[in-house]
Order: structure tokens, then sequence, then C-alpha cells
């Protein structure tokens, strides 16, 4: 029972933080693998994998990435995918945990899924914005496709491979603090010449 729980744990941990780069691509990769039989879902979450709710999510996905590649919709879809990535992440993990108190299953996926997807949005959301800010406008674009992939890659990853993606959110999470670490650091590095000249 305990190893049953912690492997949906790692999934769900898994496919709530792949909610962080894209909202509805985790969604829709549970609800294919559920209708397949691929993946078991916890009691009351069954929903997630119907037709109706899998077409819904289907939708939802393609406009959500196809929104991150227009300018400017890009940013308002940040300000709604960030509380949207929380929820989400929450659904992912709590619908991967059973043999659970219902109170207990809801505040586990919250900590754990919640705080996963989380973390990953508010970090690509500042990778984004430095990219703007650094490379003329261009960056977004290819960091959308970067995300894309891996909100699809890590959904799978962490079906087939659930361990294997609790090290793989580790590792990018990571490795985007660095990289939103090292863009502050040489944008701060320009001001603190202009401070230092009196300007």
């Amino acid at each position: 029972m305990m190893s049953e729980t912690l492997l949906g744990l790692c999934i769900g941990v898994g496919l709530a933080a792949a909610c962080g780069f894209r909202v509805f691509v985790p969604l829709l990769v549970m609800g294919l693998a559920n209708q397949s039989g691929h993946l078991q879902l916890a009691q009351g979450f069954d929903w997630i994998g119907s037709w109706p709710a899998i077409a819904a999510f289907g939708a939802a996905t393609g406009l959500e990435v196809a929104g991150y590649y227009v300018p400017w919709v890009d940013n308002a879809l940040d300000s709604i995918a960030t509380p949207a990535a929380g929820v989400a992440g929450t659904i992912c993990a709590a619908s991967m945990i059973t043999g659970m108190d219902p109170m207990l299953q809801w505040s586990l996926g919250l900590i754990a899924g919640g705080g996963a997807a989380m973390t990953v949005q508010t970090l690509t959301v500042s990778t984004r914005a430095l990219s703007t800010l650094t490379t003329g406008g261009l960056g977004p674009t290819a960091v959308s496709t970067v995300e894309g992939v891996a909100s699809a890659g890590l959904s799978l990853i962490a079906i087939v491979l659930p361990f294997v993606a609790l090290v793989f959110v580790a590792i990018v999470a990571v490795l985007l603090a660095r990289v939103v670490g090292r863009v502050r650091g040489n944008r701060r590095q320009p001001e603190m010449v202009l401070a230092g000249s009196g300007i």
C-alpha cells in the first residue's frame, strides 16, 4: 500500500511539474493514458479520462500552445497560467494518490503537486520575461517551443518512469534557477558600472 502511494505521488508530482510548463498538456496526456488503460486514477477522478474532458483538454491545449507564439498574448497568458498551474498541479497530484483520507489526499496534492507546478511556472515566467529583454523579443518563441516539448515529454516520463521524472524535475528546477540568476547577474553589471561612474 505504501509503495503504491509513493509511486502514485511520484507520478503526480511529475505531472504537476509539467503543468508549470503548460497547464493543459499534462491533463490531456493523463486523460488519454487513462482512456487507453495505461494510467489508473484515484477514486473520483475518472472524469479526467472521459471523452468530453479529453476533448476539452485538447482544445485548451491547442489554444494555450498557440497563444504563447503571439506577441503580448503570451504575457497575458502568464498572468492567467500562474494560478491555473497551481490548481492543475494540485489536481494532477491528488488524482494519483490512493488509499488515503480525502483531506490528506488533497492537502498532499496541494503541497506537493501545487508547489511543484508553481515553482516551475514561476521560473519559466521569469526566464521568458528575461529572454524578451535580452533578445529583442526573439527569445520567447524559442522558450515557448522548449516549454511545450518539456511539458509533453515530462508528462510521458512521469507515467512511464515516475522516479526518473522526479530526478528530471529537480534538474530542471536547478537549471532554470541558474539561468535566471545568470541573466539577472548580467543585467546588474551595467547598472553597477553606471552607478560607479556617477551617472
